[in-house]
């Protein structure tokens, strides 16, 4: 059998598995459809989810909780906009909350007219926000976030506190953020998660994100794996990819490799068969 080139190993401890979901039907999608479109409608200013959207969700949270995934995930990053948030806590948050609980839900009783119950945030992984996984930014209003002071109160459990401002100071209306400038952000985002301990993490995203992201890591592959990573993101789709960790940037200090728990150090066997392969080859 002839070694092939094609096929790569890495350490278990230095990949990480990531479900990368596109948020659920938005209002703003609904108007996509139309012949003319007002991309700068008020009304459309940080869409939130539509009925249709809501069912995706439901179905979404079905299959993560029938495939076990559900209980995998240790975080959920998410993009600081109504309609990631919600789909969010919809696909991945803890149900509805129930009477005499005190923790704080992960999105209250009927947040933005939604209709829907409060979402517990017991029994899930914690929820982070971060600006880095937003839209492409600029002109359109549905990408423009409402304050991190409303948010709050309306998805108290969501950890806010990588926000620097609480008003929105990326967006503006003049300018469109470049597709390089997307790309950069997705995967300077994908470079911080090895700083972080967690091994299975979902990040709710946009079409223009992940887009733009998973393209530029496709230029480094086969053009077949090229083409599956440029594939835009139908509405509440979920992927997953491994991300590996090619220039040691993980903080991984464990001595343990592997689901075996074989701890790392001595292995006298080896130790000796090596220093006879050393002694033999300095002989020749």
């Amino acid at each position: 059998m002839e070694a092939s080139a094609a096929a790569a190993l890495y350490p278990a401890h230095r990949c990480k598995n990531l479900y990368l979901v596109r948020h659920a039907q938005g209002v703003h999608n609904v108007e996509e459809k139309k012949d003319v479109v007002d991309y700068t409608l008020p009304e459309l200013l940080d869409a939130q989810l539509t009925p249709l959207g809501w069912s995706q969700v439901d179905c979404l949270r079905e299959h993560v909780t029938k495939c076990g995934l559900a209980k995998k995930i240790e975080l959920v990053i998410v993009s600081p906009l109504m309609r990631t948030m919600q789909t969010a806590v919809g696909v991945f948050g803890g149900g509805n909350c129930t009477d005499g609980v005190s923790a704080p839900p992960l999105m209250v009783e009927g947040a933005e007219n939604s209709g829907r119950q409060p979402i517990s945030s017991l029994n899930c992984p914690p929820f982070l926000a971060v600006e880095a996984c937003r839209e492409q930014l600029g002109v359109l209003t549905s990408v423009k976030r409402s304050s991190i002071t409303r948010y709050r109160t309306l998805f108290p459990a969501i950890d806010f506190s990588l926000i620097e401002n609480d008003e929105d100071v990326l967006w503006g209306p003049d300018v469109i953020e470049a597709n390089e400038s997307v790309a950069a952000r997705g995967m300077n985002l994908f470079d911080w998660l090895w700083t972080r301990e967690e091994k299975e993490i979902a990040i709710v995203s946009h079409c223009g994100f992940l887009y733009h992201t998973l393209n530029m890591y496709g230029k480094e592959c086969h053009p077949t794996v090229a083409e599956e990573l440029g594939k835009s993101f139908a509405n509440c789709e979920l992927r997953s990819m491994v991300l590996v960790d090619r220039s040691n940037l993980g903080s991984d200090t464990s001595t343990y490799n592997f689901a075996g728990k074989i701890p790392t150090g001595l292995d006298m066997p080896s130790d000796v068969a090596d220093k006879k392969h050393t002694e033999e080859a300095s002989k020749n």
